[in-house]
């Protein structure tokens, strides 16, 4: 697989070279790395007026899973021969996943609300022409353009309604990639840009932050990401500094079981390291990855059982209760947080924890570290967390 993997992008980008020396338009500049500060998975080179984007596959960081050539809709057809792969990994400049997008981008099928969220942040709501899963979106530009017949209804973000799409004809589709997944079935057959949302896969909450960037520039307005990035980077690093000045590191729980099995973040993933940023001892730092980890609940009792604080999110139309929570399991009261009343939640239905937090990180840390250690911010009142009321 790999030798035809290699095979594929030499000729790919053999025939990419040969049609460029075709065009009389093309313009062949010098190119410069825009060295992002904490993603991980993002490289970009640039040209005049066009930028080359490369996505390294998450599941295998040798190889690349997409590029993006974002042309200005002002701006000559750029020389591809000028581009290199940053990992080295083709032998070529470009890859079989290399896909050109007009920019700005004016009209963009979005499956998420986290991505929704952050394109009307940037200005951008009037861009989104179709959403997935319209029921987990709250947001006022997504509800009134559904109600006026703006935004359309693409369904199931695992099985969209394609025709929808086709009519529609946006300029771009939002999606977020799976390991395993088998790829996007049909979506793939249509003639419009896949743009990965990856950002989930980053391996620190700054790094998934800085793809703010990223997403500016796909929709032309890279001033107003630069300046939202550097704001959340400047507020995390200085509540980072703060909370090292507690000296108190308590031991901290996260989430219930699902299905027969507890998800519980490992130590290298983004709210793992958050915790540990707050200051807070994990008890499940030592598990590696960047994930999450399915555990019985035996295992998390055994591990956690005497975790000072215990976070928990939720959906529902009722505020959780200690009462509800022993009524729902009984073991849950076998947890010191539990009979210390040091349970904290937050309502999915009730609150923009997903649509606000990836993007906005410095958020939930503040919340986190207000938890943790009340006396270093004394009168913040947290935003998506609170205690449990009896």
């Amino acid at each position: 697989m790999k030798v035809k993997r290699l095979i594929s992008c030499a000729v790919v980008a053999t025939l990419l070279l040969a049609a460029c020396g075709h065009h009389g338009d093309t313009r062949s500049t010098t190119l410069t790395t825009d060295t992002l500060r904490h993603a991980t998975l993002l490289t970009c080179q640039r040209g005049e007026g066009y930028s080359l984007w490369t996505l390294r596959d998450p599941w295998d960081t040798t190889a690349i899973l997409h590029q993006y050539l974002l042309v200005s809709d002002t701006a000559a057809q750029p020389d591809i021969s000028a581009f290199h792969s940053p990992l080295g990994a083709c032998g070529a400049s470009l890859c079989e996943e290399f896909s050109t997008i007009k920019v700005p981008v004016r009209r963009a099928g979005v499956a998420t609300a986290v991505h929704c969220g952050l394109i009307d942040e940037l200005g951008c709501g009037d861009a989104i022409v179709g959403v997935c899963e319209k029921q987990y979106i709250d947001l006022p530009v997504v509800s009134q353009g559904l109600a006026n017949g703006s935004i359309a209804d693409f369904g199931n973000g695992m099985n969209p309604n394609i025709e929808c799409i086709m009519d529609v004809a946006p300029d771009v589709l939002l999606l977020t990639p799976f390991e395993h997944s088998g790829g996007y079935g049909r979506v793939e057959r249509l003639d419009i840009p896949i743009v990965e949302c990856a950002e989930y896969m980053e391996t620190s909450p700054l790094a998934r932050a800085e793809w703010i960037r990223f997403y500016g520039e796909l929709f032309g307005v890279e001033t107003v990401a630069d300046s939202i990035f550097s704001t959340v980077e400047q507020n995390y690093n200085a509540l980072c500094s703060l909370a090292v000045t507690s000296a108190e590191r308590p031991r901290i729980l996260s989430e219930l079981p699902y299905g027969g099995q507890w998800f519980v973040p490992c130590g290298g993933s983004t709210m793992g390291i958050m915790y540990r940023d707050a200051a807070a001892e994990y008890v499940f730092a030592d598990r590696e990855g960047s994930g999450s980890v399915a555990l019985a609940f035996e295992s998390v009792l055994d591990a956690a059982g005497e975790a000072d604080v215990w976070l928990i999110k939720y959906n529902s139309s009722q505020p959780l209760t200690y009462k509800q929570l022993a009524a729902d399991f009984q073991p849950y009261t076998l947890f010191r947080a539990w009979q210390q009343r040091h349970i904290f939640g937050c309502d999915l239905a009730h609150s923009h924890f997903y649509e606000q937090t990836p993007f906005h990180p410095d958020h939930l840390l503040r919340d986190i570290i207000a938890i943790l250690h009340p006396e270093l911010l004394p009168g913040y009142e947290t935003v998506y967390f609170h205690s449990l009321e009896p």
